[in-house]
């Protein structure tokens, strides 16, 4: 799909299905989070997928946001492998996963599947779950499916704020 296209379409579903998602669409995403680029190329996050029953009825006790999902993508930065800008010690850990997470949400959508990015979820209780998290700021959930019939546009989607009032050229 064309870029602009895609970036167009994309809404954050909040309705999908369990319907398996083919190995090799799950791959081209993975592979879309692994060429994402990042300070120094350091590569400073992680991606889990959550699928099997045991391990969502996990993640379901930490958020409500699941949207029916089979698949759930959790991505999370470490800030001990992150570069660090030495003018200020910023740490770009949160950065380079929000980079990370931003190529998976668009490569979801690009596979012809559906998601939104969740936020509200008890990280704490996450790790708690599933210790190989232990030591990641958890900064995004993704269910993942084919968007479900009732699987629409919020809304607000379409509202957005002129260019000039988000762009300042000096």
């Amino acid at each position: 799909m064309e870029f602009n296209e895609l970036i167009k379409e994309r809404f954050s579903c909040r309705a999908l299905s369990d319907k398996e998602i083919p190995h090799d669409a799950t791959g081209r995403i993975f592979e879309a989070a692994r060429l994402a680029p990042t300070a120094v190329n350091k590569q400073p996050f992680k991606v889990w997928a959550v699928q099997s029953p045991a391990a969502r009825a996990k993640l379901a006790k930490t958020t409500k946001y699941t949207f029916g999902a089979g698949l759930f993508l959790v991505v999370g930065g470490k800030a001990d492998e992150a570069w660090v800008r030495q003018y200020d010690e910023r740490n770009f850990a949160d950065v380079d996963a929000a980079i990370a997470a931003t190529h998976i949400m668009l490569a979801i959508h690009n596979e012809g599947l559906a998601s939104t990015w969740v936020g509200h979820f008890d990280a704490p209780k996450l790790k708690e779950f599933f210790p190989e998290m232990a030591g990641y700021d958890l900064i995004a959930i993704f269910p993942v499916g084919y968007p479900a019939e009732q699987g629409v546009p919020s809304p607000r989607h379409t509202v957005r704020k002129r260019a000039t009032e988000i762009v300042k050229v000096l």
